[in-house]
């Protein structure tokens, strides 16, 4: 059975129509990429996934309909990372990183149990050790640069330790160091058994690190498969309108965006 499947998504704003009859399954220990161009739909599915969105079709986790589970369970099993960062609180990072425990705090903050209370700062301490904002635990989150932030609230969503964890643009602010950290972690966290969908840009990344890629257009699916069949270059011209060029070094693809194409 499959961790995550998506049938027949559709997503409506009033008159607009955001997505159409989107399909996919994820299975534990894959990544799935999410790439397409800007206003193709990529958050809308993630949100959508997440039921922060209404939208018609089904989202099933391990054969359950994500719809019908109460929300505490629904967010012990899903941990949702968007791309929206308003968070300037004057609290510290490791206050917002335990804030991922909040769902397994059925007794409230101050009635868990020791035993509890112990599995609880664990995770805190796994998460921030695997963002590697370890050094940055004390530190207000409004004193930190942008590509801090972003590691800390990835922390925060890290330390749910929720079997899947979907990612909006989690490296758009992070350096290059940072991004290839970021990627190497969420390879590292499904090594571990979880699944991940990633909304993300680059398409370097994207075809090294990923299981799989969705490649959306204009709210549909335009491919879905290995990133070597995905990220051929009439989906590309297709998609983005764009030539690239392609390559391996030490036996991992890359591509470079190279130029725009007037038909497009």
């Amino acid at each position: 059975m499959s961790l995550l499947t998506v049938d027949g998504l559709e997503v409506r704003i009033g008159a607009r129509t955001l997505l159409r009859e989107v399909a996919l399954a994820l299975e534990a220990g894959e990544l799935l990429g999410v790439v397409g161009p800007n206003g193709s739909g990529k958050s809308t599915l993630v949100k959508a996934i997440a039921q922060l969105l209404p939208h018609r079709g089904e989202v099933r986790l391990a054969g359950e309909p994500l719809a019908r589970l109460p929300a505490r369970q629904r967010a012990r099993r899903l941990a949702y990372l968007g791309q929206d960062d308003g968070v300037r609180w004057p609290i510290s990072v490791a206050d917002l990183v335990a804030l991922g425990r909040h769902p397994w705090q059925s007794g409230g903050w101050g009635g868990a149990s020791a035993a509890r209370a112990a599995r609880d700062r664990e995770a805190v301490e796994r998460a921030l050790v695997a963002a590697e904002v370890e050094a940055l635990r004390a530190r207000r989150l409004d004193t930190l640069s942008g590509g801090e932030r972003a590691r800390a609230r990835l922390a925060r969503a890290l330390a749910v330790e929720a079997p899947l964890l979907l990612a909006d643009e989690p490296i758009a602010a992070a350096d290059p160091r940072h991004q290839l950290r970021i990627m190497e972690l969420l390879r590292a966290h499904c090594a571990r058994g979880a699944g991940v969908v990633l909304v993300l840009h680059d398409l370097t990344l994207a075809s090294r690190f990923c299981d799989r890629l969705l490649l959306l257009h204009q709210g549909r699916a335009l491919a879905q498969g290995r990133p070597g069949e995905v990220l051929d270059a009439a989906n590309l011209r297709a998609a983005y309108g764009i030539e690239v060029l392609g390559g391996s070094h030490q036996g991992e693809p890359y591509l470079i965006p190279w130029r725009c194409l007037d038909d497009h």
